[in-house]
């Protein structure tokens, strides 16, 4: 008599549910990765596309100044990251990671059509500048409640052996969104436009085709499937508010912001700054600057994974040392000399020198943040103390600079941001390394 297997039975074998499992978590990976790098494309078009489009709405005869206005607004968006953190990390530990993914892109894509309409001084007065301000507002939201929950969502996808490497690309898509913008900027200024048409109007089409790709990455995410983590978590978790759980963590919360620190000054240094620097300070064309950029980020994104896989095999602890030590003693030089050099080749070499430093936080900041604490508060927890640490010291990287620049002691910045990775050096070398006591099994 033939013997019937149970209902619940798989008939398939151990290496096709390895296979399906490492398929499903793949496709996660894609599609949460693809909706960060539309985001983080929508909100570096500010930065990659200031220098045509400052002038419409802060009327000046002072290049560094009208950057220096823009560059304000810019950390204008880094303000709200905060409360777009609280916001969107409560909803992802309420109600799931992937209703706050997709909610955070609908958000980006509002502000990014709000960019792109919004009239110029010249017609509006006033308001113009009042409304671009609103709009990086609205994209500060998002990206404020973007970063901890695809920061978890990716980390708790990932396999334990592999989460290094699956994590940092979430530094892939970040840098990629960017290198995007920058693609786009080249695109118009050789194939498309003239530079009179780019000042005058062309500005906006990068953020209409930015509002356009956020609505296709909304579709996508809305088919995500949830975390297992998240599930589990559900089962068990108690009432109460995320910020009431969130408390009960205080030295990890301070650990967020101690690892942030230097990290995201250094990060916008070499990506929002860095255009404006070699444009202002070294002197490069428009065309040099976008080529030195656009290659030094294909550097940057190249290096991720490289390091993500290198700190599941010793540890994420090596690399923070590693690049709190190289910060500390090469960024000024690194710097002094990036900023006497007139050759192009020259800056995009000293650029990749730098990344190479600082690769060593970005491709592991995310995995360390989310193996400090357990499901319930992951997203919150990562996100709200991240988003404080990069409203102060990353969004402000660009105004910093460019206000040393105004007054004439430049060099004071390379100061600065050399002190903020010492600081953060201190935190590195005095934590536990979060790979052998990671808290990603931990729900409540």
């Amino acid at each position: 008599m033939a013997i019937q297997a149970p209902a619940d039975f798989d008939a398939r074998t151990g290496d096709e549910l390895d296979l399906a499992d490492v398929r499903r978590r793949l496709k996660a990976i894609f599609v949460g990765s693809i909706g960060n790098l539309v985001e983080w494309y929508d909100f570096y078009a500010y930065a990659a596309f200031a220098l045509y489009f400052a002038h419409a709405f802060f009327p000046s005869h002072d290049p560094v100044v009208q950057q220096l206005n823009a560059a304000m607004l810019f950390a204008a968006g880094f303000i709200v990251r905060p409360l777009g953190g609280w916001l969107f990390g409560h909803l992802a530990d309420t109600w799931g990671r992937r209703n706050a993914l997709t909610l955070s892109v609908v958000l980006m894509c509002f502000g990014s059509l709000m960019i792109a309409v919004t009239p110029t001084y010249d017609t509006i007065g006033i308001a113009a500048p009042v409304l671009l301000g609103l709009a990086r507002v609205v994209q500060g939201l998002s990206l404020g409640g973007e970063y901890g929950t695809s920061a978890t969502y990716l980390t708790e996808v990932a396999d334990e052996k592999h989460r290094g490497f699956y994590s940092s690309f979430q530094y892939v898509t970040l840098i990629g969104g960017q290198l995007c913008a920058i693609v786009v900027l080249l695109v118009l200024q050789k194939l498309v436009l003239t530079h009179e048409e780019l000042l005058a109007w062309g500005w906006r089409i990068p953020f209409v085709i930015g509002a356009c790709l956020a609505v296709v990455a909304a579709v996508m995410r809305r088919n995500l499937h949830e975390t297992d983590a998240f599930k589990e978590a559900q089962k068990t978790k108690r009432p109460g508010g995320s910020l009431r759980a969130l408390a009960k963590y205080p030295r990890e919360v301070l650990l967020v912001v101690g690892l942030t620190m230097g990290g995201t000054a250094a990060f916008y240094t070499y990506t929002t700054y860095m255009q404006k620097f070699l444009r202002l300070s070294v002197g490069l064309t428009p065309d040099q600057t976008t080529l030195v950029t656009a290659g030094s980020l294909v550097f940057a994104l190249l290096l991720q994974p490289l390091y993500g896989a290198i700190s599941d095999r010793i540890g994420r602890k090596v690399l923070l040392i590693g690049f709190g030590v190289a910060g500390t003693l090469f960024t000024i030089p690194l710097l002094m000399a990036l900023q006497e050099t007139r050759s192009a080749l020259t800056a995009f070499l000293l650029i990749c020198a730098a990344w190479l430093i600082v690769t060593g936080y970005t491709s592991i900041n995310a995995v360390v943040k989310a193996e400090l604490f357990p499901t319930a508060v992951r997203a919150t927890g990562v996100g709200l103390p991240y988003a404080l640490t990069v409203s102060i010291f990353g969004g402000t990287a660009d105004s910093v600079a460019l206000g040393f620049k105004s007054i004439g002691h430049e060099d004071w910045f390379f100061y600065y941001l050399t002190g903020l990775i010492a600081v953060s050096l201190v935190v590195y070398a005095t934590m536990r390394d979060t790979k052998a006591t990671s808290a990603m099994n931990r729900h409540v």
